[in-house]
């Protein structure tokens, strides 16, 4: 997103702007209040006062309280000091109200005006993503859009989580996703795309309900914490149902149960997805090792996959050197050190890859 939310600095001329600087006036109002009045106080009994009565006639000078004088000022040196704290110090006291009226006044304003310009960036928006939730998920989502250059709108009612949101420059809405308002706020019937990934089921299907209703032709991603939510996302409208909890165990199980063949697709996508296709056919993928002194070393892959009788393909051999041979020639001689990527029913093939192994991975397969 390349448009920032305002801030104060939008609204001087660097540091040195008048506006742009309010709290510094106001630091300097209090130093000015306190430097008068330490001075005064300390004049006073530089003069023969004691120290409360120096302090308490400071106290009423400043503020122009018009209480008594707790002593009499019958000389020039008294009538000077009580001249000059009256005039520096209603002086410091006119600075700091001022000073503090600047500052909530251009909190105030700054929040308005950054609110009117992020609502009007959103009405000029478009075939956007609309992401509900700005938790973890959403995060991590809203970063991935960022970094690809999609146009998003976060609508959240976490005041906290939305000022993170605004500090990464991101458009938001403040406001219960539940509600019609927030999601029409957000632009949801110009939206392409509708990212709901709050953690509660219940509030994911009444947005998705919300959402379709006001958006038929919306695309619909919808977050689940239970299984069972699943199918009521999909009545409720969605199109597609993501559940994390599911999604974050079945590739833990994966690295378990299949532990070569998930170091082999790690960094693969493609070939995850792949993999899954094949165990929905009945059919495995696996990585074996030739051993020296395997049945397997000295063989081609034609030879291997005949010896085999169908139970598995050799679909890609990866030389000890470092070389990957995708769709090897039936030719191609196997080596010792060589992993191959099987496919098929392989729960016999390593036999035929074992050290000392012989010609037996028929009786195996039966």
């Amino acid at each position: 997103m390349s448009d920032r939310p305002l801030t104060l600095r939008h609204l001087g001329h660097g540091r040195e702007g008048f506006l742009a600087s309010p709290a510094r006036n106001l630091i300097f109002g209090l130093l000015f209040i306190a430097v008068v009045m330490t001075a005064a106080t300390t004049a006073y009994v530089a003069a023969g006062w004691p120290l409360p009565d120096a302090l308490y006639m400071v106290l009423i000078t400043v503020y122009t309280v018009g209480f008594e004088e707790v002593r009499p000022v019958d000389t020039p040196l008294l009538r000077g000091i009580t001249m000059a704290t009256i005039v520096l110090g209603c002086t410091g006291v006119i600075f700091l109200t001022g000073a503090l009226v600047q500052f909530i006044t251009l909190n105030q304003l700054t929040a308005v005006l950054g609110l009117k310009r992020m609502t009007t960036q959103i009405e000029k928006l478009g075939g956007h993503v609309i992401i509900c939730g700005f938790g973890r998920i959403g995060l991590m989502l809203a970063k991935d859009l960022d970094a690809g250059g999609t146009d998003f709108v976060i609508v959240d009612q976490d005041e906290a989580r939305l000022e993170q949101a605004r500090g990464m420059g991101y458009l938001c809405v403040q406001g219960d996703a539940t509600d019609e308002a927030a999601l029409r706020e957000a632009g949801v019937e110009r939206a392409r795309v509708l990212a709901t990934v709050l953690p509660n089921d219940a509030a994911n299907v009444f947005i998705t309900l919300s959402a379709r209703s006001l958006n038929p032709g919306l695309e619909i991603i919808a977050r689940g914490e239970a299984p069972s939510t699943e199918s009521k996302l999909l009545q409720a409208g969605a199109n597609r149902v993501v559940l994390p909890t599911h999604i974050g165990a079945e590739r833990i199980a994966e690295m378990i149960l299949y532990q070569p063949t998930a170091r082999f697709i790690r960094g693969s996508e493609r070939m995850r997805e792949f993999e899954k296709t094949l165990r929905r056919m009945g059919l495995d993928m696996d990585v074996a090792t030739a051993a020296t002194g395997s049945a397997a070393v000295g063989r081609t892959v034609g030879e291997l996959e005949a010896e085999a009788q169908g139970a598995f393909f050799v679909v890609q051999v990866n030389r000890r050197e470092g070389e990957a041979i995708t769709s090897p020639d039936p030719l191609l001689r196997i080596e010792a050190g060589d992993g191959l990527l099987l496919i098929g029913r392989t729960l016999g093939s390593r036999v035929l890859f074992e050290p000392g192994s012989q010609s037996r991975f028929r009786r195996s397969a039966r």
